[in-house]
């Protein structure tokens, strides 16, 4: 069965936490994968991958290159490389890890992610933007929203429940989020999209 439809989900400072409230709350048999650009260093990724897949009920995994994308399953971009998915077939989507330069000082990098989907046209993209600092994902959601207007739906957490309202912010003052919400409706709000 092709997955049309994906889960973006980019943080950095106070995402582990945020992480850790969100992911737990996806069900077993999620019919979209989730793609997760959390600024950490090499190493720390992999340890909060296997953290979260511990409490988790859907299988959450460092990425690797050119793996398979599953639905049900949340990859986490590996500390300081950026990750990108490519089209393999019709149905068939695929990973990319490299080394190319950090953006804005990021890698992996949310704006580098989000580009990459610009090309996978008939999918819908449900993108979420929680607490971090500075403004990583923004300038990739103007692109995005140009490719696919009708067909992305970018929600940011609000400052209120926010370590650090940066990353959010930018996006909101950029005009590329469609709703505000804290982090205990998240979950909510992204499933409301899936259906």
């Amino acid at each position: 069965m092709s997955i049309k439809q994906l889960v973006c989900i980019g943080t950095s400072t106070g995402g582990p936490r945020a992480l850790q409230q969100l992911l737990p709350q996806f069900p077993k048999g999620l019919s979209s994968p989730i793609l997760i650009v959390q600024h950490m260093p090499p190493i720390f990724t992999k340890q909060l991958a296997e953290r979260l897949n511990m409490i988790s009920n859907i299988e959450i995994k460092e990425a690797e290159h050119h793996e398979i994308i599953k639905s049900g399953t949340a990859y986490i971009a590996p500390g300081g490389m950026h990750m990108t998915v490519n089209r393999l077939s019709k149905t068939e989507l695929q990973i990319n890890l490299d080394l190319s330069e950090p953006i804005k000082g990021h890698r992996p990098s949310l704006d580098r992610l989000f580009q990459s989907l610009k090309k996978l046209k008939e999918y819908r993209i449900v993108s979420a933007i929680l607490t971090g600092m500075g403004s990583d994902g923004t300038n990739g959601l103007k692109a995005l929203s140009q490719s696919h207007y009708d067909k992305l739906y970018s929600i940011a957490e609000s400052e209120k429940s926010c370590i650090v309202f940066g990353m959010p912010k930018a996006a909101i003052q950029a005009n590329v989020v469609d709703e505000i919400v804290e982090l205990n409706q998240m979950f909510n709000t992204i499933m409301k999209q899936l259906q």
